[in-house]
């Protein structure tokens, strides 16, 4: 018979708006669009892999973003992953309108054109994938994109990026110590 011995916790009720704190696993990553002669570049603090192969990520894109209309009509996007370092970069796209203001240009971003979507992706992400809408039944109702990822390039780097992770009311963790336990799980699972 075995004794549990790892810690239990006491957990008091919490407002359901702060579940997220606990919920918001992904990356931050900047949402690039374009459609016509117009482009944006969006903060994104949630997004989830929803498939392996083919690779569909789910993202909710609020329509009240000028992005949104962006996607829908171009039925693409980037998803470039930041590292930690764009913080102040990665606020201050999510503080304004890409309605107003080129925000590549008033964040200094550099564009590479996209080769399978019309969406540049942007040379100071790490990574960067390329996406066209999978499913958008639930764009109307949710404003839920299901893209599937068309394109993806990463840089090779001696070691990870750290990336952001929001937890809401301006707060971000920043990934920490990366720990491999490959060796527990079995091949077909990895």
């Amino acid at each position: 018979m075995s004794v549990n011995r790892h810690r239990r916790f006491t957990k008091p009720v919490m407002p359901l708006d702060l579940v997220r704190r606990h919920l918001e696993p992904g990356p931050v990553v900047l949402v690039t669009s374009a459609h016509g002669s117009s482009r944006n570049v969006m903060t994104l603090g949630w997004q989830t892999v929803m498939e392996f192969s083919p690779s569909l990520v789910g993202c909710m894109i609020s329509a009240a973003n000028h992005s949104f209309e962006l996607i829908r009509q171009s039925g693409s996007c980037v998803i470039n992953v930041p590292p930690a370092s764009l913080i102040d970069t990665v606020v201050g796209i999510g503080n304004i309108s890409g309605a107003d203001v080129d925000k590549f240009e008033t964040f200094g971003l550099t564009t590479e054109p996209g080769v399978e979507v019309a969406a540049p992706s942007i040379a100071e992400c790490f990574a960067s994938f390329e996406c066209r809408i999978s499913d958008d039944r639930l764009v109307t109702s949710h404003n839920f994109f299901i893209f599937e990822v068309v394109r993806a390039t990463a840089a090779r780097l001696a070691r990870p990026s750290r990336t952001l992770h929001y937890t809401g009311d301006g707060v971000f963790m920043i990934s920490g110590r990366r720990v491999d336990r490959s060796a527990l799980f079995d091949p077909r699972m990895l």
